[in-house]
């Protein structure tokens, strides 16, 4: 009797035991499986991090551009903010070179020579400052970029063949920026 007792101890301690294994296994079970979506969370997670990561990039990058876009442009404004000005002084100064010319040809008074050198050299000055430079053409090959041939004049002189020969009207730039062309005769 006392045997069966304890038998029936041991057997229901077994049974216990085995109960407890079982809770464990299902404990066990819901723990990998809760596991399991924390793992899926965090793998969101990081994919989600390394989507907003790659938009902040990207953010950066677009808004870097952006601002070296306008910083370009508003150098280029500053630069040729005054060309329209530039421009309307340009047959002025043509004007000034063909009156000096005149002067020098003729009988004038050295001092109306000097006058308009000096009006000319103060204006041309003055357009420096701001960025204008003499294209120079004779003696150099037309180039479309700066010249624009409006005639061509035979010469016998083999150097001077497809050649600027003379200058019809002086082309300057702004800022390395063609504001108008050398009209140039060329020579055939």
């Amino acid at each position: 009797m006392m045997k069966e007792k304890t038998d029936k101890k041991e057997s229901a301690k077994k049974a216990e035991k085995i109960d407890k294994l079982k809770e464990l296994e299902v404990k066990l079970e819901e723990m990998e499986t809760k596991c399991g979506e924390l793992e899926s969370k965090v793998s969101e997670s990081e994919q989600k991090v390394a989507e907003a990561t790659d938009k902040y990039v990207r953010m950066a990058a677009e808004f870097d551009n952006y601002r070296r876009r306008t910083a370009k442009e508003k150098l280029e404004l500053v630069n040729t903010a005054g060309e329209d000005v530039i421009k309307g002084l340009l047959p002025i100064l043509d004007d000034c070179e063909r009156a000096l010319n005149m002067l020098k040809g003729s009988n004038a008074d050295a001092s109306a020579i000097e006058g308009t050198e000096l009006i000319l050299n103060k204006l041309f000055g003055y357009l420096k400052t701001k960025g204008v430079e003499k294209i120079e053409a004779v003696g150099k090959e037309l180039d479309t970029d700066y010249h624009e041939a409006v005639a061509q004049f035979p010469v016998e002189d083999p150097d001077k063949k497809n050649k600027i020969i003379d200058v019809v009207q002086q082309g300057y730039l702004l800022h390395e920026k063609v504001i108008r062309y050398s009209k140039v005769v060329v020579g055939i």
